[in-house]
């Protein structure tokens, strides 16, 4: 019969793991989470304790288990067009001084199941006029990456999508696909999702630079380490000019970045 709950030494042993691995501080009111998530690995495995869990995935050749509770233990908070101010800036600010003459690039570099990516790529696509831009998608979580690539959703979930939107981008399934929601193939070529950890070394030659990059709901999940390698990190990748936004719970405060404050989550690079 498997453990109600985790105990403390398993719990930190997992702690270690997700920090060392995905830069992600575990607190003490985390264990249910944990408890609660990595459950199904047991049962799949039918053993009965988080610690011969633990042993087992970290054996030498088990990446892709590891992979798996990486996964389980990364948090996917997502919706279409979230924190609408931001959306806002993009189209009565950026787009209005875009030159439409060289490529536009956009990082979402959190995107969990791609809906931020694709709230972009329908405002660009509407609002730009030619075919000039670009989005990356990125995350560290291997399966909303899969889901992100589908680009299909529950319908229950799509809130936040203007109705012109919908009617313009999205397709309502049908049949076995009832409940669900499509994003048209046309937006969905144009928008790529890649694997990122943003506690490790950028791959910078994949990557390229962009003029925005949203790093949004992310950082509150780091210690102040952490958060500055990531900040300087992801800096060296936004172009002069280029804007970076972050959560709206989120600061740079204290940090060395070398952006201009534009609001309290809009940065601007000199």
């Amino acid at each position: 019969m498997l453990h109600e709950s985790i105990s403390d030494a398993e719990f930190n042993r997992f702690r270690g793991f997700i920090y060392d691995h995905a830069g992600i501080r575990l607190s003490d009111d985390k264990k249910i989470l944990v408890t609660s998530r990595l459950s199904k690995r047991l049962r799949h495995y039918s053993i009965t304790s988080f610690g011969t869990y633990f042993d087992l995935m970290t054996e030498l050749g088990r990446e892709k288990e590891q992979q798996i509770a990486i996964d389980l233990l990364t948090t996917n908070e997502t919706s279409f067009f979230r924190e609408p101010k931001h959306f806002e800036f993009i189209t009565n600010e950026i787009i209005p001084k875009i030159n439409r003459n060289k490529r536009y690039r956009v990082w979402s570099a959190a995107s969990s199941t791609g809906k931020e990516a694709y709230s972009l790529a329908m405002l660009l696509d509407d609002k730009f006029n030619n075919t000039l831009w670009e989005i990356l998608g990125s995350d560290i979580n291997h399966t909303v990456l899969q889901e992100a690539m589908l680009g299909l959703y529950q319908q229950d979930r799509i809130d936040g999508i203007p109705m012109d939107y919908l009617r313009k981008y999205c397709l309502k399934g049908k049949d076995e696909f009832e409940g669900k929601l499509l994003i048209i193939k046309r937006l969905i070529d144009r928008v790529n999702f890649i694997y990122v950890n943003l506690t490790s070394t950028l791959p910078l030659d994949e990557l390229g630079t962009f003029q925005l990059i949203l790093l949004r709901n992310v950082l509150i999940y780091f210690d102040a380490e952490t958060k500055s390698q990531i900040i300087k990190k992801v800096v060296l990748t936004l172009e002069s000019g280029g804007f970076l936004f972050i959560g709206h719970a989120e600061s740079l405060k204290g940090f060395t970045h070398g952006l201009i404050r534009i609001s309290s989550s809009i940065y601007k690079k000199p």
